[in-house]
């Protein structure tokens, strides 16, 4: 399988999620085999995007209303990258010890046990990204 992509702005909105695996889905569909990738693929998309919603814009910490999230899939024979680009450089995402009446706060444990890797850099001229990569 070469390398396919796909990418989108997504509405800083709770549609957001949604349509992140639908564009995913869609993608893997496309592709010989893509759908080994599907289930860890659709959980860690939704988590990504999720937190870029919540805590990537916030117009009480500078952040302009009306911001879009950026999408970015990439697949191949190998493994599913997922890039989620937003607009706040000031807070990366961190892994927590959520309490177990805590509703919050488990997004990125769930991440971390799909995905071969991932992590956080920061986007030019603003903003940053979160990755990681789930390998079949």
């Amino acid at each position: 399988m070469s390398s396919t992509s796909s990418t989108i702005w997504l509405p800083r909105s709770r549609r957001a999620p949604a349509e992140a695996r639908r564009r995913l889905f869609a993608l893997l569909s496309a592709v010989p085999d893509g759908e080994r990738f599907q289930d860890s693929g659709l959980l860690a998309v939704s988590e990504l995007v999720t937190n870029a919603v919540l805590h990537g814009n916030a117009v009480l910490h500078g952040t302009p209303p009306g911001y879009l999230i950026y999408l970015s899939l990439d697949v191949d024979s190998t493994r599913l990258r997922i890039e989620v680009h937003d607009a706040r450089r000031d807070r990366v995402p961190v892994l927590s010890a959520p309490g177990l009446a805590s509703e919050a706060g488990r997004g990125l444990h769930l991440v971390t046990s799909v995905a071969k890797r991932w992590g956080c850099c920061p986007r030019e001229p603003r903003g940053k990204i979160v990755w990681c990569e789930v390998a079949a």
